[in-house]
């Protein structure tokens, strides 16, 4: 069973010419199997624990460690993370002109598996999960994300997503701008993954909406670049009703 684990975690972004600490110390474990719910406000450093799992150059960690299965995250690079089973779903999937998504989907099939899926099978998996998301075929042929619609973005992740198959999947704000089919949809893509046992899923976002149609097995409240506290669903369901104020204020672990 695959496991992430991050500790002490201290992350420094560069802005304007300086050097900003943003994480502050985060410990977080999340296991095959598991779905994880990270909210909190704007600017507490929800998406960049993401990023900085995922290896984005703009981060730098200060201190602290990162592992999968025991593996230094740290030591890879961002195509060795994915090879070794990360997946980041981003908030805002960036436009690939000239590459289309069936050879988009194919070729990082193909990097982490270690082989080329066979045509017959793959073809035909790739129109059974586009089915599943309400994703019209003629989208395979289209160029990655170029003049989808916000929604028509998000379902593309997850069709990545779903066909990749992941150790450890990061979802960054897969609910922001999704009206409420297409909501519903990338809901189910998630929740047919979760249901495999086979993949920890860490769901950042910063409304309870999405957690209707996921139902998180650990709810974590980011404040001020730390973990402030920690509990089951119930904890999403307080922060509906009161939202973060109690937590700001307080600014400790628990």
């Amino acid at each position: 069973m695959s496991i992430l684990e991050v500790r002490d975690l201290h992350v420094s972004v560069d802005a304007d010419g300086e050097s900003r600490q943003i994480l502050r110390g985060v410990d977080l474990t999340v296991k095959a199997g598991e779905t994880h719910a990270i909210m909190g406000p704007n600017g507490s450093g929800k998406s960049t624990l993401a990023y900085s799992i995922a290896g984005h150059p703009k981060y730098t960690v200060e201190s602290g460690s990162i592992t999968l299965d025991g593996a230094d995250v740290l030591a890879m690079s961002v195509d060795e993370r994915a090879r070794a089973g990360m997946f980041l779903a981003m908030q805002y999937p960036v436009e690939i002109p000239g590459v289309s998504v069936s050879n988009f989907l194919r070729t990082a099939a193909t990097a982490i598996r270690g082989e080329a899926p066979k045509l017959r099978t793959w073809v035909k998996e790739v129109r059974e999960t586009m089915e599943q998301l309400a994703m019209d075929p003629s989208f395979a042929e289209r160029n990655v994300n170029e003049g989808f619609s916000g929604g028509e973005k998000k379902r593309h992740e997850i069709l990545q997503m779903e066909l990749l198959k992941p150790k450890i999947a990061l979802l960054d704000e897969i609910d922001s701008g999704l009206d409420v089919d297409a909501l519903r949809y990338v809901s189910e893509g998630v929740n047919r993954l979760a249901a495999t046992g086979e993949t920890g899923l860490l769901l950042i976002t910063h409304y309870t909406r999405i957690l209707k149609y996921i139902q998180p097995d650990f709810v974590h409240v980011f404040v001020d670049g730390v973990i402030a506290a920690s509990g089951g669903k119930d904890l999403a369901d307080e922060l509906e009703a009161s939202g973060y104020e109690k937590y700001q204020k307080s600014g400790s672990s628990a």
